[in-house]
């Protein structure tokens, strides 16, 4: 197989990851100067649901790939 046999584990893995860390670093670290029409800050609940899937999503990959 191309790139081998785990190569959709790896890469929920690696999508999991991002989303979790990306979102939560959104919600820590907003930005400094939001630009005409952004917010100003994340929304709370949408973000802790993204940061909550991308987990789930990257355990289950680690999971997987443990096996």
């Amino acid at each position: 197989m191309f790139l081998g046999e785990d190569l959709l584990a790896w890469l929920v893995l690696a999508m999991g990851g991002a989303l979790a860390g990306g979102t939560a670093l959104a919600l820590i670290r907003p930005p400094a100067k939001a630009e005409e029409g952004d917010l100003s800050k994340a929304p709370i609940i949408r973000s802790m649901l993204m940061i909550t899937v991308g987990a789930i999503a990257a355990v289950w990959a680690l999971a997987t790939l443990a096996r």
